[in-house]
């Protein structure tokens, strides 16, 4: 086991910054004190902000190293490593994969769910970040219930969440540039896909029925559940009675603000603040931060992003930084029921980042230790060794 100690940084505890010390033995916090280190490896801090590690409950940017150009793909083990090293290097060291499985072939087929599972599940113990499997689920891929209902009673889903994008789908027939998107995406004649999407809807009165039976199998695996895109106060309600208490990204301020009453989380994307507002043209989520709105902010499809939107946050005077880092440590933790992490205190798993934030709304990672193991360090003249404490002298008898 590797003690190491960090040393002399302006350190996040609680809701403050103090300059203090952490001690970590093993995967865990030992302490957080004053005094310091001896006969141990350190890291100098000085100039720095030490930070929990970020906890990104939806990120889907995995899916460009899978396929980073339309009908190019890459195996799913290789996307997969190179995404964790992308997390890493951006301060993520929780990663839930938000991983589609749509009643399409291609990308977001059952076949890219089953792989991208057991790729997961094969590499967990090599990769740096701690990753997880949310499953996003297309409500009208009514095929798919009985095997996801086995994967929920298995233990094998972390998150799962309920999206409907059928009627996004549909209107976007008519709109050449995202119908083509959506054809490349799948790999089918846009013919093929007019039919399949035809199909699909004509079974809509069965969806229903089937979001009830997985909420239930849920509910009894004990798996947190999010619903996407809530459009109305009432759709929120809905979920919520089904035991789905994660809102992710609410269209609209009403949905939100019934959201927030019921002590639901409410996740908005990290990107939004960072490029000051949805590119969807949806709600602003800077905006929703401020009004309280919001209390968890994810990847999406960036992972740059969490940690440039909290500093972003900070600068705009929008929530200073140590409320606007629980945004994207403290609170995600909570609602993935994770409550050893997402914190800087004794008995905690050391998820920790060093934070060069000399130059405004550019902060720079400069280290991050993942359940203490210290796995990322671009400057390494910060790395210290302390002399052993001189023992006390022993009178001769």
């Amino acid at each position: 086991m590797t003690n190491l100690s960090i040393e002399g940084g302006q350190t996040l505890v609680g809701d403050e910054f103090h300059e203090t010390s952490l001690r970590l033995a093993g995967r865990d916090i030992n302490a957080v004190s004053s005094d310091r280190g001896h006969g141990s490896v350190g890291i100098d801090a000085s100039g720095l902000k030490v930070l929990p590690g970020i906890v990104d409950l939806h990120g889907d940017a995995f899916e460009r190293q899978m396929m980073p150009r339309a009908g190019v793909d890459f195996p799913v083990d290789v996307a997969l490593v190179d995404s964790d090293r992308q997390a890493i290097a951006n301060g993520i060291t929780t990663v839930f994969h938000a991983t589609t499985w749509s009643w399409e072939p291609g990308l977001r087929s059952a076949d890219n769910a089953r792989q991208l599972l057991e790729g997961i599940e094969a590499l967990r113990p090599q990769l740096a970040a701690d990753t997880r499997f949310h499953l996003r689920h297309e409500t009208y891929n009514l095929d798919a219930e009985a095997e996801i209902g086995q994967w929920l009673s298995d233990g094998r889903i972390d998150l799962f969440a309920f999206n409907d994008h059928m009627d996004s789908t549909v209107a976007s027939l008519a709109k050449p540039q995202k119908r083509s998107r959506m054809v490349e995406r799948t790999g089918l004649s846009s013919e093929a896909f007019d039919g399949l999407v035809a199909n699909v809807v004509s079974r809509g009165h069965d969806v229903p029925a089937s979001v009830a039976r997985l909420a239930g199998m849920a509910r009894a695996a004990g798996v947190r559940m999010l619903s996407h895109d809530d459009e109305s106060p009432a759709m929120r309600r809905a979920f919520r009675d089904q035991g789905v208490g994660i809102a992710e990204f609410p269209v609209n301020e009403e949905t939100a603000r019934e959201a927030a009453a019921a002590g639901d989380f409410i996740v908005f994307g990290a990107p939004n603040v960072v490029r000051g507002g949805s590119h969807t043209g949806w709600t602003k989520a800077a905006d929703m931060i401020a009004k309280g709105l919001c209390s968890i902010l994810a990847s999406d499809y960036y992972y740059p992003a969490p940690l440039l939107a909290a500093f972003r946050l900070a600068a705009d005077g929008v929530l200073p930084l140590a409320q606007a880092w629980h945004l994207i440590s403290a609170a995600p933790a909570t609602a993935a029921g994770l409550t050893d992490r997402g914190v800087l205190a004794a008995g905690r798993r050391a998820d920790i980042i060093l934070v060069d934030d000399q130059v405004p709304l550019r902060p720079r990672i400069v280290g991050v230790v993942a359940a203490g193991r210290l796995i990322h360090l671009t400057e390494a003249d910060r790395l210290i060794r302390f002399a052993a404490a001189p023992r006390k002298a022993v009178a001769a008898a």
